[in-house]
């Protein structure tokens, strides 16, 4: 058995747990660019604001229904994820961290009623961190991502699906025929992995329902669709395809990427933005033990804005795979310069570390400098970093001499909340 422990609406529920004042308010959470909303209170849904809203077209909302907008503060969310990932830890030795607001948690062999044991570990959060959570115990993790579905929406309407299944829903509870009606009342949309290209195509197929999904055959369905769509389907049917990881997997590939709030045609604000998502990417491929054989940098003009369109690319070859932030940014500054375009009005680039492999395992160059002490340099630059904050130690003098420059391409963050527990200046003070 495996349970799904999935935050509700977790930007906006961590934004209020240092600003009472914010419940019961409409909330949304911006995008880095302040564009588009990315999280929704309950209150921002029932005034129909929806995932992706432009933040421009809700001027009336905020003036007359009192909608509050406010920008995404990931250092603040990333500590919030961390306080409940850490209560989590103690409900099961097993558990799969699924993204910064849900985590699987393998029930195999755990004591007493899981059922029981969830709704005590829901409490624990909510009292101990402020975050209210939906909790889908079942079999598989398809299962299990429906059964946070049903018991969320079983807690905010009810009447959709049966009472006793809110805010913790395990289908092992429930029997198949009750099952089998839950998921018929379940859009296909609403299934893991069946994104809004598939929906249609599912529709046109007559498929509207986790119920339908379930019925199709497998081999049907991987010959007509995917191996992808015919574990899903396998999972519905309690067929465990899926392993719950408690050591994540190493990624394949790390990006970064950026939008800009206003058009870039300098060559040298270009080169700031890149060498700033190097830089940022190898201290991910660092954390993971990996070495990148190939830096991929790209530029993007607009596709919705008038005039000449430029999306060109560069891959540039490392002589030896390596994670050292200064070798790394070289050659993405090499590739840039060699794709850059004078008189293009560029919205967004971005930097992919491709060809990873293991630190450990990882070939040399012949002709390899025994003296080269970078692997020591970048240990000792990531822990200055991370005491004393992101950006306190960098590559190049452009961190001091451009700070003008530095802002025009810069995520616009004008409604940005006080970073409570990762920044001394913002820490709250009490008064009597």
């Amino acid at each position: 058995m495996l349970a799904l422990f999935d935050c509700n609406s977790f930007y906006c529920e961590a934004e209020r747990v240092l600003r009472p004042s914010l419940r019961g308010v409409p909330l949304v959470v911006a995008s880095n660019q302040d564009g588009c909303v990315v999280s929704r209170s309950e209150e921002a849904k029932a005034l129909g604001v929806r995932m992706g809203h432009p933040v421009f077209e809700l001027k009336q909302l905020r003036r007359e229904a009192g909608l509050v907008v406010l920008s995404s503060n990931f250092p603040y969310y990333a500590e919030i994820s961390e306080r409940v990932f850490s209560l989590l830890d103690g409900f099961s030795p097993i558990v799969e961290r699924a993204s910064i607001d849900e985590a699987f948690a393998n029930c195999d062999g755990l004591p007493g009623d899981i059922t029981h044991r969830a709704r005590r570990m829901r409490q624990r959060i909510i009292d101990w961190v402020g975050i209210p959570c939906g909790v889908g115990i079942a079999s598989t993790k398809t299962l299990a991502k429906l059964s946070t579905l049903v018991s969320k929406k079983a807690e905010r309407k009810p009447g959709s699906y049966p009472a006793h299944l809110s805010q913790v829903c395990n289908l092992d509870t429930v029997e198949s025929a009750a099952v089998s009606e839950i998921m018929g009342l379940t859009d296909v949309s609403d299934v893991w992995g069946v994104g809004p290209r598939l929906t249609q195509q599912l529709r046109e197929a007559g498929v509207a329902t986790a119920l339908d999904l379930r019925r199709l055959d497998p081999a049907m369905v991987r010959n007509r669709w995917s191996v992808v769509l015919e574990r899903t389907v396998l999972e519905l049917n309690g067929v465990q395809c899926l392993n719950v990881e408690d050591v994540p997997s190493a990624r394949k590939e790390i990006a970064c990427t950026r939008s800009f709030a206003s058009p870039v045609r300098s060559l040298q604000i270009l080169e700031d933005a890149v060498g700033d998502f190097v830089q940022r990417a190898a201290v991910k491929l660092r954390k993971q033990g990996s070495v990148a054989g190939q830096v991929l940098v790209f530029l993007r003009t607009s596709p919705f804005r008038s005039g000449p369109r430029h999306t060109p690319h560069a891959a540039m070859q490392t002589l030896e795979a390596t994670n050292d932030s200064r070798v790394l940014t070289g050659l993405a500054l090499m590739g840039l310069r060699m794709i850059h375009r004078v008189g293009y009005d560029y919205m967004k680039a971005g930097v992919v570390l491709q060809d990873l492999g293991s630190e450990s395992l990882r070939q040399t160059a012949f002709d390899f400098d025994l003296q080269d002490r970078g692997s020591e340099v970048m240990g000792v630059v990531d822990a200055l970093n991370q005491r004393y904050g992101r950006g306190t130690i960098g590559l190049g003098g452009s961190m001091v001499d451009r700070r003008p420059v530095l802002e025009d391409w810069r995520p616009r963050q004008n409604l940005l909340t006080p970073c409570y527990t990762t920044r001394w200046s913002d820490i709250p003070v009490a008064r009597a």
